[in-house]
């Protein structure tokens, strides 16, 4: 195992203590825990936007903690799910009077220790919402959604509902505006390599060289076909064929694109990719109304990478065009 790290038992302390260095102005942490990270800036009377998840997946989920996008976020170590004590300190801390709304992934360690952190709000006196994002069509078939895991497309989740908050709109319209991103987006990843845990020193899969598997999720979970690897434009194909035909998309319809990079894809592969994404799009009569490329949702040092669509319509747009500002993303009025 290769990797700049002091000890690895101390690899997600380490790591929060940096971004705290490096962003003094943005973020901060509550009840003495680097784990329970908050936005600098708590603003009274609006809705607060809590997230957590496991380290190793930068910038989810800390990093779009900011201006526009979420309020707080506690920190699991690599792959583990944070204590719902934890999820407690930063949904006290975000709480301006106007309720805190949860959006995590649906793995079901965030699911029982958001649950338990909600029900220890309630003792507190505080109104918490919850959203469940699970987009991953590899995952579970139409039909059953409702065990889709979610991955990259989280971000656009977190992004409208950021969004809506700093328009000051209620809890309930929040909400209502976090589960229409959730029904609208749609995700699928490939992996070409394992990543390292630090504190196992080893892969967590293996993969032969000239093999890739479509499906993976970004914890090594098992995808749907494994084979050898294809040319660029077959993969995206492959993988953008089973995106439209899920929600399914029309023509006329208008989205945002994501393509992200697992870790260790270099932003010329996903520019390759997204080159097949519009060709394809503009071939189903599909707009584009935003392109986002690069590492959005990563697997520490995996190579590979997702696309994400987000079906809009003028509300969805709307918010989607807010500006925001965060230590891992920025993005001025569209």
């Amino acid at each position: 195992m290769k990797k700049f790290l002091n000890k690895p038992e101390t690899f997600v302390d380490d790591m929060i203590r940096g971004i705290m260095a490096a962003h003094p102005d943005k973020l901060t942490y509550v009840n003495d825990d680097l784990r329970c990270v908050v936005t600098a800036k708590v603003k009274k009377g609006k809705v607060g936007l809590a997230t957590g998840g496991g380290s190793g997946h930068l910038p989810l989920f800390l990093g779009y903690v900011g201006d526009g996008i979420l309020d707080g976020c506690s920190v699991g170590g690599v792959f583990q799910s944070p204590s719902a004590e934890q999820m407690l300190e930063v949904t006290k801390a975000i709480d301006s009077g106007a309720g805190v709304l949860y959006i995590y992934g649906n793995y079901g360690g965030d699911i029982m220790n958001f649950d338990m952190a909600a029900e220890m709000a309630d003792m507190e006196d505080i109104r918490v919402e919850q959203v469940v994002a699970g987009e991953d069509v590899a995952s579970s078939k139409k039909g059953e959604e409702h065990k889709r895991r979610g991955v990259a497309g989280i971000f656009f989740v977190y992004k409208v509902a950021g969004a809506c908050a700093a328009a000051m709109k209620d809890l309930d319209e929040v909400k209502r505006v976090a589960m229409k991103a959730c029904d609208n987006v749609r995700t699928m990843g490939v992996a070409l390599s394992p990543c390292i845990v630090p504190e196992v020193g080893k892969p967590s899969f293996s993969i032969g060289e000239g093999e890739m598997e479509i499906g993976m999720g970004i914890h090594g979970e098992p995808g749907i076909e494994r084979g050898p690897l294809k040319s660029a434009d077959e993969v995206v194909k492959q993988m953008l064929d089973a995106i439209l035909a899920d929600l399914p998309y029309v023509k006329g319809d208008e989205v945002a694109v994501l393509v992200n990079g697992l870790g260790a894809t270099p932003k010329e592969e996903l520019y390759i990719m997204y080159r097949k994404v519009d060709e394809m799009l503009k071939e189903h009569g599909i707009k584009v109304f935003h392109v986002y490329v690069g590492e959005f949702a990563t697997s520490m040092e995996m190579s590979g990478a997702s696309i994400t669509l987000l079906k809009l319509d003028d509300e969805l747009k709307t918010y989607l065009s807010m500006p925001a500002n965060t230590p891992f993303f920025e993005q001025v009025q569209l």
